[in-house]
This record gives C-alpha cells, structure tokens and sequence, in this order.
C-alpha cells in the first residue's frame, strides 16, 4: 500500500491505531523465511479481538515455528471500510500491510453468530470470492473455529476447514499437513481430502444433506467416500503442558481488557442447562498454581500491565483459588498489581479474599442468578437459593461495597409471568438488605444495575429442542419489567429482542440459512452485534426473499428424535443425557455438580477415558 495514501487515510478515520500495527510484542518475519503465511481474523473492531485470550495464544503458538508467519487482521470500522472501498484498496494484515489475498490461511474465529456478516465483509473486502467452490489454489483456504463452531452448518458455503474443539494441538497438526502437500505440488481438493482424517476438522464440502417435506432433515450424505460420519473435538488434556505465551502484544490504544489474562483451567461441572459453554468445554482441567505463577511473572515482565485477570467459565470453581489468589496478592500487592476475578458464583464467593483485592483496586461485585424464582432456577439447574443470593449481597454490604450488577434472563424454558415477577422482588430484596441495616452501617452511594438478558436456545444443551420466544414476547417481558421496576436506586436494561431473535435463528439453523445470510450482507448488513449498525428489517426481507423462515428454526419445538444440523458433532456429551436433564427441568429436578456426584455425561467415557477430574483436584 502507498505509505502516503495510507497515511492520509489513517487522518480521516477514528482510532487510526485500530490499523497501524508495530504494538509492543507484535511479530515481524522475513517473507522470505516462512513456508505458510497465516492471517488471523477476528470479525469484530481491534479493541474487541485484541481483548480475546484465544487470539493471542494462537498468534504466538503459530509464530513459535520459524516456517509459519501469523499475522493480525480485524474488521475495519464502517470509516476505514468506505476509504478502503473509494480507493479500491483490499483489507490487510497489520503486520505486512499484506491483502489478505496472498496468504495461505484465512483463519476466522467465531465467538458470537451476529458477527458472521463481518466474516463475509471481511472476505469480500480482500478480493477473495465468498463461496469456497469459487476459491481454487490461488485463494487462501478460509478455515474457522470456536464455540459457534459447534454448529458449523449456518457458514458451510463459505469456510474450507471447520476446527471443532481446541486449536493448540490441532492447527499445528493442520499446518504440517499443509506445508507437505505445498513442497509436493499444492492441489486444495488433495489437500483437504487428508485434512478431512484428522480428528477435530470438519471439511463441509464433502457433504450434502437431505430435507423432507417438512422441511426437516431427513439424512446427510457423504460426497467423498474417505470422510468421517462423525467429527470428534478436540481437547487439550493436560493444560500445564500446553502451549500459552510468555507474552501478549499491548495495544497503543485502551482495549476491552487492558490486562493479562491467566486462564486457570476449562470446563464447567456446574450442569446449568441454559450454558452452552458449560457443555462444550467438558472436561474439567486444570493448570496448576506453580504453572500458573510462572506465566504471570512472564507476562507481567514483558507488557507493564498493572492488572492479572483469572480466566475460566467460573473462577470460584478453581480447586485451588485461595491460595493462587493469595500467592499472586503476596508477590505483586506492593507493585499495586490489580487481581481480577471474574464469573464468581454467588455461592463460591470467598469475601475475606475479595476484600484483600479490592484494597489494590476497588470495583463493583457482579452477581448471576439468571432467574428469579426458585422454581426457574430449579428448571435451569442453577443450583442456588434466595438464601444464597441474600446471604452473600448481605455480606458484601457489611464489607463495605455498595455497587452491584446482576444478570437475568428472560424467555427460559417453561418461564410463567410469576418468575418475571420474581425478578423484581429479588432485586427489591436485594435493596432492602442494603438500607434495613443500623444507619451508621450504611455507606456508600447505594446503586443496583440489572440486565436482562434474552434468551437464545443453543446447540448440545437440554433445551436444544425448544422453541425461543418470539420477539413479542421478549418484548412484553422486558417491557413488564421495565414498568414494575422503578427506583431510581435501580437501573434496568435488556437485550434487544430482534437481535436475540437473529442470534437464535444461526445458532439454531442448518445450511439453508446461508443464503439468508448472504442476501442480507449483499442488502448492507454487518456490525450486526453492535445496536446502531444493526438493521433488523433488512434481515426479514434478506430471508423473505431468499423464502426461509426464521420461525422454523427459532420458534418450533423440535422432536428428540428429530436430526438436528449439528447432529454429526460429538462433542463428548451424550445425546441421551441432554434428553434427561431436559425432562428433569420439566420437572423442576436439579442434578448435582459433577464434582458431588458424577452424572453420566459422557465425557468420562469418550474423552477422558476415567474419572474427570480425579487426578486434577
């Protein structure tokens, strides 16, 4: 790129940092050392991507191998994608300033549905054709991993190479493959017809699916003979061996996170029924506190950040969290070193450590009882009481705080308009125990921020069968809640319901949806995720036109003997169990946290081969 157009364009466009490059810790290779050029695409802004742990631990796990050469690449703001477009300029790499075009991988992470517009933009805007059957050996091969993954039906026209499960083993793995058959003579069909065998990928083009009358699926058919019926994921079984880099590159510009984060294990064993990441991510594994020490010494030393941030689905849940916690405050307190420690449960919630934590940093406490009667929580299998809600918001009352935020949502299996109603009295509750307390006790400027959430049914959860609610209906929960609660104490937000909708129409859909997609990125969607890009409207009609229903896939209650479209994943969790656990929340009958009592998952069996987490805890 001309570096005086490029110049002149970064004047007229806000954070031009977003695409400068040449941060603190960032890798620059000689093009002409490297064998595969790898360009890692995060479909969102700069400040989003470069907050996500995953992006930093793949950048340097591909760039610790002198022939590969991973380079950075987020979707440019709607100001730098009209420069880029009325200077007929192609997206580019932050490292080489390189298009996209002349790499060997295109590699998309998908943490969010609402973000796939921004892979199609992302694609478009790089001169690379969006359906893979338009791309032969002179295009990169788009490939794509992460939670959204699971259900990879929604993008099959578009990614080479699906990753389902964890990348540190496989993408190097992948590589290899790769660089044999390019010293060979590069044929992209030969190339991923061995790549479909590896365990973890899923290579979409080599197969069809069957729909009936219905419009149901009635059978998938392999096209090529050699390709497995079933995809397994991928797990990394022991965490202290794995890869994780002794640095992260730190942004010139204030990020989501500006901090270092330490992922201290995966896994949940808690069961909720709502959380699919408490599925997928099975088994428990856990880093240990001496491995852990060392990789915050390393990052601390090589980034100048001020703050530790402990990562995992639910960080009370760490077997052992007080003495990491008090190991880490022990060896940095005096550097003023900030501990964060985010996803507590409010039944794992150890104050006598919080409160030494918060003497570096002081914050608000952020609490989760996803529902607010018993008998709702019971349904999702969150396993706690109103006694423990009050108990610990008490508690933190006494010590002192006096900001909290609490998360809802609404639109769960089976809700009635009393469990609604039930979110309001518990935050009354929750204001009560604040000011029915001696007067010389209270202090602090008293405030409660409560979210709402809508909820979006998901793939490899027990409520995978049921129909989401309806726009109208979030609408008239958030609606009735927003008038009951009113106090100017209490601040009240939600979830836009058109959004949610969308979100559970990909989340939910098979392959039919992509063209829907498409339709709607040609009309001018992207940025879905953010409120005042997304276009509701457009997407009816991108859908209207293309003649799929949405409510087909969002608002239909499902058979369990119905073939889902991401019914040819194992993901280590037995199908049978997901009916169980589904039947015991019509019933309002919770199951114990697989650390109390095993409940037959599967992963025990199928991934681990004994016990879960015996050995780790």
């Amino acid at each position: 790129m001309n570096k005086h157009l490029f110049d002149e364009i970064l004047m007229r466009v806000e954070k031009p940092a977003r695409y400068t490059g040449g941060e603190l810790n960032s890798i620059v290779k000689d093009k002409k050392d490297v064998n595969i050029r790898f360009a890692f695409a995060f479909p969102d802004v700069y400040e989003v991507g470069m907050s996500h742990l995953g992006m930093h631990i793949i950048y340097n796990l591909l760039n610790s191998y002198p022939n590969i050469w991973c380079e950075r690449v987020f979707t440019p703001w709607t100001d730098m994608e009209k420069e880029l477009r009325n200077h007929e300029l192609e997206l580019f790499s932050l490292e080489s300033n390189d298009s996209l075009k002349v790499f060997d991988f295109v590699g998309f992470t998908l943490q969010y549905e609402m973000s796939y517009t921004n892979i199609l933009n992302m694609m478009q805007l790089s001169g690379i054709p969006l359906e893979s059957q338009n791309r032969d050996e002179n295009y990169p091969l788009i490939i794509a991993g992460g939670p959204c993954a699971f259900n990879p039906e929604p993008l099959h026209e578009f990614i080479d190479i699906f990753f389902i499960g964890e990348g540190e083993e496989l993408l190097p793995e992948v590589m290899s493959l790769y660089e044999k058959h390019k010293k060979s003579g590069y044929s992209k069909q030969a190339f991923l017809k061995e790549a479909c065998q590896v365990e973890g990928i899923y290579v979409p083009s080599f197969y069809d699916v069957v729909y009936d009358e219905a419009g149901k699926i009635s059978k998938r058919i392999k096209l090529y003979d050699q390709a497995p019926e079933v995809i397994k994921k991928r797990i990394i079984k022991d965490l202290n061996k794995s890869y994780f880099p002794d640095k992260i590159i730190v942004p010139f510009i204030e990020t989501v996170h500006d901090r270092i984060v330490l992922e201290i294990f995966r896994g949940c064993t808690r069961g909720c029924r709502f959380c699919q990441a408490g599925m997928i991510y099975r088994p428990v594994r856990e880093k240990s506190v001496e491995t852990l020490l060392a990789q915050a010494e390393l990052l601390l030393d090589s980034t100048g950040h001020e703050e530790i941030s402990l990562s995992s689905l639910s960080t009370g849940d760490y077997s052992k969290l007080i003495e990491l916690s008090q190991a880490l405050l022990d060896k940095y307190e005096e550097r003023r070193i900030g501990l964060s420690l985010p996803s507590l449960r409010l039944d794992s919630i150890t104050f006598g450590l919080i409160e030494r934590v918060q003497k570096v940093r002081k914050s608000g406490l952020t609490f989760a009882p996803e529902a607010g009667s018993q008998r709702m929580r019971d349904v999702i299998n969150k396993n706690i009481t109103e006694d423990d809600i009050l108990g610990s918001v008490k508690t933190a009352f006494e010590l002192g705080w006096s900001n909290i935020k609490l998360y809802f949502m609404v639109g769960l299996s089976g809700e009635t308009r009393d469990d609604i109603y039930g979110i309001k009295e518990m935050v009354y509750k929750i204001k009560d125990a604040f000011f029915d307390r001696p007067r010389e006790a209270i202090r602090g400027n008293f405030n409660i921020n409560v979210s709402a959430a809508c909820f979006v049914p998901k793939p490899f959860t027990p409520f995978q069968w049921d129909p989401q609610n309806t726009v109208k209906e979030f609408q008239d929960k958030t609606g009735y809640l927003k008038r009951e609660i009113r106090d100017k104490k209490i601040s009240f937000s939600y979830h836009d319901p058109k959004l949610s909708n969308l979100e559970g129409v990909f989340a939910l859909g098979d392959r039919r949806v992509a063209r829907g997609m498409k339709k709607a990125f040609e009309m001018g969607c992207t940025f879905d995720g953010w409120g005042d890009q997304f276009d509701y409207d457009k997407w009816l009609t991108a859908f209207i036109e293309e003649n799929i229903s949405m409510d087909f896939y969002n608002n239909r209650e499902k058979g369990y003997d119905e073939i889902l479209p991401w019914d040819f994943i194992d993901c280590g969790i037995r199908k049978e169990y997901l009916i169980e656990e589904k039947e015991k929340s019509l019933k309002g009958i919770t199951t114990d946290d697989c650390r109390v009592n095993c409940s037959g998952c599967g992963v025990n069996t199928s991934l681990v081969g004994g016990p879960c987490f015996e050995d780790s805890l």
